[in-house]
């Protein structure tokens, strides 16, 4: 397949353009590039300018939009991330692109409380406006492949960690590295996780795999792991000690209800476990790297 890949320059992307090549790549006007064929834009809505940008292109893996934060409105998601997802979507349909593979959210599936693990068969929970636009997305996107045969494939991570990861993970990471004492030593929580190397491997083979039209996939790296042996995991990456207090969860979350943090704190301390297992029922597709090896780079990366 020759690929289109929106979001190219972020944490995500990048890591996509490492592992294969891609054909071309959307910046934005004013931005910096350099190797493969560029599609210049000036924002993501319903009223970018896609004239030539699907020129010998297959597929797209879009991963350009808005993320997660406070300083986003429900409008603002509802035009980038909704209505600018499927104009291009539809453009693409019209050019005859054959494929496109949407990057969602676990989040569409709902927050880190559920007893059970999120399967594709679990009944979508947005929890927030964020959330709420990628599902918005997706049941768009399924009715433009109705409509026109574009092949949708719809993909939503669970926490994406790996070097110069935004977020929680980031946070963490430098935690660890700078002052090495968190507060997770009785946290025995159970979480799934995927490492950007992970991410992009399979993003890739939903581009490519004949079997991957039409489903969703759940991205983790297999492994359920606990918030204490996540930030270990962390620590061994880069090759730091780290000591783990053995903080009750009850005042973790009451100091995060006293900061108003109480989102965050459940989102280390609270279950969300995945079943991801349809990626190799349909695809064959194994994870490439364990959750150890995915953490070496961490060190390469703080060099």
């Amino acid at each position: 397949m020759n690929i289109l890949l929106t979001g190219g320059f972020g944490f995500i992307g990048q890591q996509v353009v490492k592992l294969s090549p891609i054909k071309r790549k959307v910046v934005r006007m004013g931005e910096s590039y350099s190797g493969s064929s560029v599609h210049q834009i000036d924002t993501l809505n319903t009223t970018t300018n896609w004239q030539g940008a699907f020129t010998d292109i297959n597929a797209i893996i879009h991963l350009a939009g808005l993320a997660h934060s406070n300083s986003f409105s429900e409008l603002d998601y509802q035009e980038v991330n909704v209505d600018g997802t499927l104009h291009l979507a539809n453009e693409a349909a019209k050019s005859g692109v054959k494929r496109f593979v949407f990057v969602s959210s676990i989040g569409v599936n709902g927050t880190a409380t559920q007893q059970v693990p999120f399967s594709v068969d679990s009944e979508p929970k947005p929890h927030n406006a964020y959330a709420q636009s990628k599902y918005d997305a997706e049941i768009g996107l399924k009715k433009i492949a109705d409509e026109t045969g574009l092949e949708v494939v719809i993909v939503r991570p669970t926490l994406v960690y790996g070097p110069a990861a935004p977020g929680n993970f980031g946070s963490l990471t430098r935690l660890v590295n700078k002052v090495p004492v968190l507060p997770f030593g009785l946290t025995n929580n159970k979480r799934d996780f995927v490492s950007v190397q992970n991410l992009a491997d399979l993003l890739v083979t939903c581009a490519n795999h004949p079997k991957a039209a039409g489903h969703t996939f759940l991205a983790s790296d297999g492994e359920t792991v606990s918030i204490k042996d996540f930030t270990y995991a962390i620590a061994k990456g880069l090759n730091k000690q780290l000591i783990q207090l053995p903080v009750p969860l009850w005042c973790m979350r009451f100091a995060g209800k006293l900061v108003g943090k109480s989102i965050m704190v459940e989102q280390l301390v609270g279950n969300l476990e995945v079943d991801s297992s349809n990626a190799q029922e349909v695809l064959g597709w194994i994870p490439p790297y364990t959750m150890q090896q995915a953490m070496h780079s961490l060190l390469e990366n703080n060099k």
